[in-house]
């Protein structure tokens, strides 16, 4: 470990570079059943170029941004466990990140965009299902 790392300890240090910010299991399980369902989406992408944060699916043309929120990133209700060690860096961060999703949300929406929040826990047939619907029926609201 680094002299002057975040970390609390080597363990730590080790966990946390093994977290990935994309590509996550239940993130590919969703994208998966998307495109077998025949659906094409961005991956990892701005839904506005002028916000600097990324949604794990977009469909720019129907205005449809999809987040899959990790349980301990985003401060699940249900699953979300605070951190035993190193409380004065996790409160705070975690929190802030829920504030994020919040105004992330607000500023896409303001702007015209279709938001679904799925929690990572949730299964990835139901997620997939959730979407679809959405896609059709902005399809279907489409003139034409």
């Amino acid at each position: 470990m680094s002299t002057g790392s975040w970390a609390s300890s080597p363990r730590v240090a080790k966990v946390m570079r093994g977290n990935r910010s994309r590509d996550t299991k239940p993130e590919m399980a969703v994208r998966r059943l998307l495109h077998a369902r025949g659906l094409r989406y961005r991956v990892n992408a701005r839904p506005l170029p002028s916000l600097p944060r990324t949604a794990d699916i977009v469909f720019p043309r129907k205005r449809i941004a999809v987040f899959i929120d990790g349980c301990f990133w985003h401060g699940c209700p249900e699953h979300y466990v605070p951190s035993k060690s190193n409380r004065d860096y996790w409160a705070p961060k975690i929190a802030a990140n829920a504030a994020r999703d919040v105004e992330t949300t607000r500023t896409l929406s303001a702007a015209g965009w279709t938001i679904l929040r799925y929690w990572s826990h949730t299964p990835p047939e139901e997620v997939a299902v959730l979407v679809e619907s959405h896609v059709i029926a902005h399809d279907q609201d489409l003139p034409g």
